[in-house]
């Protein structure tokens, strides 16, 4: 795409979505865009290969070529194959008696969570400077995949409380004492990033950027977008 870009319309812009992945195991201090990268998945390896690319086209052709490295983002338009929505779909369909309980994995990998919307406000941002350049984006504080879960329960109107550990560990209702979250080896990543954290302030001095969407707020909506997806197959049956 970059060399078609270079060939037929050198002067458009180009946004390439990075991801943190590609930071890796990198300590856990927040990664800004000089931390080193150390990729520990075939994507995040593919994903630094893209980066680069981006960064030669640019500092070679003088292209006005864009790096966004993203840390996690989301929103109610998340696949289900990803844990926070599939933690969302399930807080949601428990609660209606659609579901009895849900798997997952690693309940204390940390992750810097934003909003989805906020962080595309950001990349148009990066596409109207009049030079390219990278940018981290990122709200500088992490929760655990436990936390999150917590939060979506709660969100439905369910109180969690834990019972066990490692692989025995439960999350059963408050009230009841039913378990509703199991973990499951199957679901725990060979090569798993525990910790991830970003600092955005090159975007928040440079783009006027800044994540304004706080974490239960943003877990809340995505509940909310479910019972209101539940509503609809509901009307239409």
């Amino acid at each position: 795409m970059l060399e078609a870009i270079r060939k037929v319309s050198p002067k458009a812009r180009f946004y390439q979505a990075s991801t943190a992945e590609l930071f890796g195991s990198t300590g856990g201090a927040q990664r800004n865009e000089t931390t080193a990268f150390y990729p520990k998945s075939p994507y995040a390896v593919a994903k630094l290969y893209a980066h680069w690319i981006t960064v030669n086209y640019r500092q070679v052709y003088g292209m006005h070529a864009n790096c966004g490295i993203l840390f996690n983002h989301e929103s109610p338009l998340r696949g289900e194959e990803f844990v926070t929505r599939k933690i969302t779909a399930a807080a949601a369909r428990i609660k209606k008696g659609l579901l009895d309980k849900v798997a997952v994995g690693n309940l204390d990998a940390r992750r810097d969570w934003g909003y989805a919307k906020e962080y595309v406000e950001a990349m148009w941002l990066m596409l109207q400077q009049p030079k390219a350049d990278d940018y981290i984006l990122a709200t500088g504080k992490t929760h655990t995949v436990r936390e999150f879960i917590e939060a979506a329960f709660a969100a439905a109107g369910l109180k969690l409380k834990w019972k066990g550990k490692g692989l025995a560990e439960k999350g059963l209702d408050a009230k009841t004492g039913k378990t509703l979250v199991e973990v499951s080896k199957e679901f725990y990543r060979p090569a798993e990033v525990d910790l991830l954290v970003g600092d955005a302030s090159k975007a928040r001095t440079k783009l006027g950027w800044t994540p304004k969407t706080e974490f239960a707020s943003l877990v809340a909506l995505m509940v909310d977008a479910e019972f209101k997806r539940l509503e609809k197959k509901k009307v239409n049956l």
